[in-house]
């Protein structure tokens, strides 16, 4: 089943087209990295598909009425703000809103998104007293809280330490393997190529390669994305993908 379409999708802000054309679909069981240099409009992307931003084209999700996209899809901003200084716990039941709230069934999501974020210790602390890492774990697990078929985040490892990252994206590749449907914005190659099925590769506002890691990480799509050389090993653990240097 189709989570997400998007259809010649173009976005201009402030003058500056940022999308030009880009079509693209997202299905159950999908775990979709969006890579791309800065400025490639990676977080326009998904605003434009969530209708928080004024587009061309045709976006399904930017289609559907506010109460049914908040059942449809869960939204994880690349800004990590936390308003009220609320419990962990109470952060986490807002994701609980578009359900009405109250029911064992809040209250199961709640305890498994606390508990796959490794936050059920933390419950009853203020949730602007974490740390960083720690609210970004929370927000996430608010995220996971609304059990929508389909999760967009925007570059939700950011500032996680090394141990969390893997956890988080392990998450991530289960819920896609549940069924659901997964979007996320990366820059940690590595982390994409190892939990990633599918990367779309933005670049100059348009999608420059559309696939599995092994076939979107190729050297010459890096260089012409990115302008490095890249590494590329085979573990037991699973691919390997590593910048090397920039080309000249």
């Amino acid at each position: 089943m189709t989570l997400l379409t998007l259809s010649d999708l173009s976005v201009t802000l402030r003058n500056r087209p940022v999308l030009d054309g880009i079509t693209l679909s997202v299905s159950e069981g999908e775990f979709v990295g969006l890579i791309g240099p800065n400025g490639a409009g990676k977080t326009t992307l998904m605003r434009a598909a969530l209708g928080l931003v004024p587009c061309a084209g045709h976006s399904s999700l930017a289609a559907l009425s506010p109460a049914a996209r908040a059942k449809q899809a869960a939204w994880m901003p690349q800004a990590r703000e936390i308003a009220w200084p609320v419990s962990v716990e109470t952060l986490v039941s807002l994701g609980r809103l578009p359900h009405g709230g109250g029911t064992e069934a809040d209250a199961a999501a709640i305890e498994d998104a606390l508990a796959q974020m490794q936050l059920s210790p933390l419950r009853a602390r203020t949730a602007t007293r974490l740390s960083g890492g720690e609210q970004a774990r929370a927000l996430i697990a608010r995220a996971l809280a609304q059990e929508c078929p389909l999760l967009l985040a925007d570059e939700p490892v950011a500032g996680l330490d090394p141990a969390h990252q893997i956890a988080t994206m392990q998450v991530f590749a289960r819920l896609a393997a549940e069924g659901r449907g997964v979007v996320t914005s990366l820059h940690d190659l590595g982390l994409a190529a190892r939990h990633c099925t599918r990367l779309v590769l933005l670049a100059h506002g348009r999608i420059l390669a559309d696939g599995t890691p092994a076939e979107v990480l190729t050297p010459a799509r890096m260089a012409e994305a990115f302008g490095v050389s890249i590494y590329h090993a085979e573990t037991e653990d699973g691919p390997v993908f590593l910048p090397m240097g920039v080309l000249g």
